[in-house]
């Protein structure tokens, strides 16, 4: 077996664990689970910390699990919450579970045929038909209430100066994922769970009700919370969450996320977000150093989440759509974008309206630059700009006399004008 818990070691993943538990896993090959809220139909970038862990897991040999939780999920996790959170109905759950689902088997292989292949269970499949009299007499018994009022999660949340309180419905939540552990133990022979570090006061109450229930012994690993250097939360943007999901963010923006991170979190990012090796990631942030302008720590990155997010033509697309910006492009290049990975990398530039009569009869570029769009003020600034060639349409230049044609059209509705460099303004079709 591969050192599991060296691995998470030297890449800064490891938070708590349970003794013996390294011993453990390097001379018994185990099955070990990480559970998934399945409160949007997408994983956000925060849940990659979680299936990079399962992937190490599974790659040093073991059997990874995915839990959906489909019930727990019904009740809301206290762990790390000012508020109790909306509960969800069934309907949404499913369609919720259903898009974890696909993304996770992006990572993880789930070939039957594999040694260790990895699987994915759902707690609603066993907590259904489990009656409120049979948990309560079956599982409540072996905890205490002192057990479960010293966890952090319920501390905090009832000395808080929010008069909220915490409901009987969250207090109950660990209950519920402790007996998830039992669950697996008993029939997957799961002996370890991981997940990150606000998780210990669930994970250990696992631990604790298989020693109490079972007579048996578990084990359990937590990882640290990402944070970023600036101490911005990490995953977050203006816009909000950075999620796996392509619908969702655009593959362009996905990536310009991770090219955007600061050298110092480039660091630690390059170590937690991809499978290289220790010898080659330091290789890489040596090398960066020597040249940080060239961002090769950020850009490393970028290929290796996006590629096993998104797929390779995806990355591919997002580095085109990258150097439209800061490099040379053609009008081609631009042609090729999707209409959203498009709206992506000309976000926030101003836009005007014209009709498909507009271009069927050919706009000519004075008209396109003032009296259509005001981009310009004047025909007379329109045909200064023409003289002194500054003047592009879909990045190409253009001359006085130039006519813009449904055979311009972006997406079939776009019309790129540029004025110098950095001066952009689009034309939209309706």
């Amino acid at each position: 077996m591969k050192n599991f818990v060296e691995e998470l070691r030297w890449r800064g993943l490891l938070h708590d664990i349970m003794p013996e538990t390294e011993e453990y896993l390097l001379k018994n090959k185990t099955a070990g689970y990480i559970g998934f809220d399945p409160t949007a139909d997408s994983l956000h970038i925060g849940s990659l910390v979680q299936i990079f862990i399962l992937k190490h897991f599974q790659l040093a040999g073991h059997n990874p699990i995915a839990l959906i939780g489909g019930a727990t999920g019904m009740v809301g996790d206290p762990s790390g919450k000012s508020a109790e959170r909306n509960l969800l109905d069934e309907a949404t759950l499913a369609k919720n579970i259903a898009g974890v689902k696909a993304q996770l088997e992006r990572f993880l292989d789930f070939d039957e045929t594999a040694d260790n292949k990895a699987e994915l269970v759902n707690n609603y499949d066993w907590m259904k038909d489990i009656s409120l009299i049979d948990f309560v007499r079956d599982t409540g018994k072996h905890i205490t209430v002192n057990y479960m009022m010293a966890k952090d999660s319920v501390k905090k949340r009832l000395s808080s100066e929010s008069s909220v309180g915490m409901s009987f419905t969250e207090f109950t939540y660990q209950l519920f994922q402790g007996y998830d552990f039992y669950h697996l133990y008993k029939e997957k022979n799961c002996m370890l769970q991981m997940g990150g570090s606000d998780q210990w006061g669930n994970i250990t109450t696992g631990t604790e009700l298989i020693r109490r229930k079972a007579r048996g012994k578990a084990y359990a690993i937590t990882v640290p919370l990402v944070t970023k250097a600036d101490g911005t939360k990490f995953g977050k943007t203006e816009g909000g969450n950075v999620w796996l999901d392509a619908a969702r963010t655009s593959p362009y923006k996905f990536y310009q996320y991770w090219l955007n991170a600061s050298d110092i979190d480039a660091e630690k990012y390059i170590k937690i977000f991809t499978f290289l090796d220790k010898e080659t990631i330091e290789n890489l942030i040596e090398k960066h150093k020597e040249a940080p302008h060239v961002r090769l720590l950020q850009k490393t990155i970028g290929e290796e989440v996006t590629v096993m997010t998104h797929g390779k033509a995806a990355y591919e697309n997002a580095i085109k759509a990258s150097n439209i910006l800061f490099g040379k492009s053609t009008a081609d290049d631009l042609k090729t974008l999707d209409e959203q990975t498009f709206l992506d990398v000309f976000d926030g530039v101003p836009q005007a309206t014209i009709t498909e009569e507009d271009i069927a009869n050919g706009l000519d570029i004075v008209d396109a630059f003032a009296s259509k769009s005001n981009f310009l003020k004047s025909n007379g600034e329109v045909r200064r700009s023409l003289k002194e060639n500054s003047i592009s349409v879909n990045k190409e230049k253009v001359q006085e006399g130039f006519t813009i044609t449904e055979k311009d059209l972006i997406a079939n509705k776009y019309v790129l004008l540029q004025r110098g460099k950095k001066n952009y303004f689009l034309l939209k079709t309706i």
